[in-house]
């Protein structure tokens, strides 16, 4: 797949479209008409390639946005002042003897 930082992908992409350009000029050169371009493989290849990374650089963009809320929204719960919990406080332990049940003795 490549690279998933922006930075590259564009260079890429700018790569691939002046490779396009290219490649559309010389069969201009060579008198072909817009049906038959369109129908030359590489230019197919190039133009498929130039949508991919477009792809992935819409993704890229997503997660970039999609970090920069969750921060944003961090933030701002860390920012807030904490709700005092309504919670039961824990009980004292019971004193020595107190809680524990004595056992029945036997009659004998």
């Amino acid at each position: 797949m490549g690279s998933k930082e922006k930075s590259i992908q564009q260079d890429q992409k700018a790569q691939l479209e002046k490779q396009l350009a290219e490649r559309l000029a010389y069969l201009k050169e060579q008198e072909l008409e817009p049906a038959q371009i369109n129908k030359d493989t590489i230019v197919k290849n190039l133009r498929a390639k130039v949508r991919a990374i477009g792809g992935r650089l819409r993704t890229i963009d997503g997660h970039t946005k999609r970090t920069e809320e969750l921060a944003q929204l961090k933030a701002e719960k860390l920012a807030a002042p904490k709700k005092e919990s309504k919670k039961k406080q824990p009980e004292p332990p019971p004193a020595k003897g107190e809680g524990k049940k004595k056992k029945k003795e036997k009659e004998a």
